[in-house]
């Protein structure tokens, strides 16, 4: 008993440090018991409430740590406690080994029948999960626990589910190589150097810094998460695009900015199919969003700044000049009028203009219903929306994407 208090408490302050949630339940209980009460609003919506762990798992067994997913890709370790009788298991988790892409939790939502009045609360619980890759010194430190709570007999289960559970396990595998997760740390640490650099000279705007740091850059920088090069190079533009969307912020771009030029990437680097088309990518990618920093900054007053960043924010919102003015705490004439002095536009042509544009990006980059995506650009009416959208761009929805599958 005392073992098992104390095993327990040393893994819950180790991992708890490195942001991840632990909790010790029974097989007879749900995911709910699990997770972090704050959470359980998200939960709800995924998982059905009569669903015990040990089902999810086809049964646990002594000596063995399974990893596993849930529908929404979220990740999780479990294991039965020794000395327990099988009656408590560790569960840790929820986190993902790599970052969620906009048009992969948009497309999770769906699958998943979330409601797109609910997609930034989603999008802000995946934004806060941790990230640990599989050779993380995390999962380093989980193998010599286990080896050593079980004097080096234990196997290692992933219960590949893609959403799906019950399932019988499909892989085993006992602890990792050490050497091989060493070496691949070092060269985590030495690309996120690099990435570090970067970020600080696009912050600065410093055009002379980012030509001696990005010459360096090549495909070995793409972390190697899944077997196709090219999908890596993808999965490494998505999350730089984030990263340097956040420096050139640092830098005093305005959001407005912001928003364009990572959409547009976004859409960029879904397109190109060699990592040579990568690396060029990227590049350009480094080289815009330092330019970005160098020509823009916010010159829009306070008043302007709040509605603009209120207005790209959250494209859903019920947004209108009325709302807006009662958001701000001014009249609407004020507003209207400061509006359109400062951005050339009006407040409802503003709005107009970013949910189409947020329009064509989900119908670019994603397979969502048309309907759903009027419900994602704040539009309630789909033929409303099919109407504005044709107004503004000369094409139908459906027309739109069959013309952007075209160019892929």
């Amino acid at each position: 008993m005392v073992f098992k208090k104390v095993v327990v408490r040393l893994l819950k302050e180790s991992l708890e440090k490195c942001g991840l949630n632990i909790t010790v339940v029974s097989p007879r209980d749900t995911i709910f018991d699990a997770v972090d009460e704050r959470d359980l609003s998200f939960f709800e919506k995924i998982f059905s409430p009569d669903t015990t762990l040990d089902s999810m798992l086809g049964g646990i067994k002594p000596n063995t740590v399974y990893k596993f997913k849930d529908s929404f890709s979220l990740l999780y370790n479990a294991f039965l406690l020794p000395q327990s009788n099988g009656r408590k298991v560790v569960v840790i988790g929820p986190f993902l080994q790599e970052r969620l892409s906009e048009t992969q939790i948009l497309e999770l939502c769906q699958q998943n029948k979330i409601e797109p009045r609910y997609q930034k609360a989603v999008n802000e619980f995946c934004g806060i999960l941790p990230i640990f890759a599989p050779n993380s010194p995390v999962f380093v430190f989980l193998d010599s626990f286990c080896e050593r709570m079980w004097d080096g007999k234990y196997s290692l289960v992933d219960v590949v589910s893609d959403g799906a559970f019950g399932q019988t396990p499909l892989t085993e595998a006992s602890g990792r190589e050490l050497d091989e997760i060493f070496l691949d740390t070092k060269n985590m640490e030495r690309r996120y150097a690099f990435e570090n650099e970067i970020l600080d000279a696009v912050a600065m705007g410093s055009k002379s810094k980012l030509n001696k740091i990005f010459s360096a850059f090549n495909g070995a920088f793409f972390e190697k998460r899944v077997a196709d090069p090219v999908r890596n190079a993808k999965n490494y533009g998505i999350i730089m695009n984030t990263l340097l969307r956040k420096a050139a912020e640092r830098g005093g771009v305005h959001p407005v900015y912001l928003d364009r030029i990572s959409s547009e990437f976004a859409a960029k680097i879904e397109l190109f199919n060699s990592v040579e088309q990568g690396n060029e990518l990227m590049t350009k990618m480094f080289n815009d969003y330092c330019r970005l920093v160098r020509e823009h900054s916010s010159s829009y007053s306070p008043l302007v700044n709040s509605a603009v960043t209120a207005i790209d924010t959250d494209p859903a919102a019920e947004l209108s000049l009325s709302a807006l003015a009662a958001q701000l705490n001014v009249s609407s004439v004020y507003l209207s009028a400061t509006f359109k002095r400062e951005t050339g536009k009006t407040v409802t042509e503003y709005i107009n203009d970013k949910r189409i544009a947020y329009a064509k990006h989900l119908l670019s980059t994603t397979a969502l219903q048309v309907q759903t995506v009027s419900l994602h650009c704040g539009i309630m009416d789909v033929h409303y929306f099919s109407k504005l959208f044709k107004q503004k761009t000369g094409k139908t929805p459906s027309d739109f994407r069959a013309e952007a599958k075209k160019r892929r």
